[in-house]
């Protein structure tokens, strides 16, 4: 009788983290943040990557509302994210070696501050600190003309690289990317 009864637990043990499992898998689709990704591809067969959750505004005051205004911002949703680069880059002046990073930004009504960290890992707000910091760099911001639902990620086209564009509500932050 207590095989049975063992049997039973193991098998009702089994199913549930089954469907826990499973349950976790449909979860990350179904996000209120899905995963998104932008790629830039240079020419040599190098390439960027980043790799984060696209939040969406539903209504809200996002910059200088749900993201304040001069406070470390992990620039997505869920997971931190990630960029990877197969090739050292110049990002605005500052040299950032092949490698995987996370980065963040520091958001400001006229002046952004992209911050890629060397600490690689975190999960969501898990800002490391400034000693983790491979580089601080100041991005450009302006104003465009229809608001942005869905926070974007993108990489844009210049003859020597590629810079990074984030966009949400009616902000558009970049910073110019180059192959060293």
């Amino acid at each position: 009788m207590r095989k049975q009864f063992a049997v039973l637990g193991v098998a009702c043990l089994t199913l549930a983290l089954m469907a826990a499992l499973g349950s976790a898998q449909m979860d990350k689709a179904a996000r209120p943040s899905p995963a998104a990704k932008a790629s830039c591809a240079l020419d040599d067969g190098k390439t960027i990557t980043v790799d984060y959750s696209s939040p969406r505004a539903k209504g809200r005051k996002i910059f200088g509302g749900l993201v304040p205004y001069g406070e470390v911002w992990r620039a997505g949703a869920n997971e931190a994210t990630t960029f990877v680069t197969t090739t050292d880059l110049m990002v605005g002046a500052s040299h950032v070696p092949a490698g995987s990073y996370t980065i963040f930004a520091i958001p400001n009504k006229d002046k952004w501050t992209l911050i890629i960290s060397k600490k690689t890992g975190e999960w969501g707000t898990a800002y490391p600190g400034a000693d983790s910091d491979l580089v601080r760099v100041d991005m450009k911001v302006s104003v465009i003309p229809t608001a942005v639902e869905n926070f974007a990620i993108a990489f844009g086209k210049a003859p020597k690289g590629c810079p990074l564009i984030m966009e949400w509500e009616t902000t558009r932050a970049s910073v110019d990317i180059s192959k060293m």
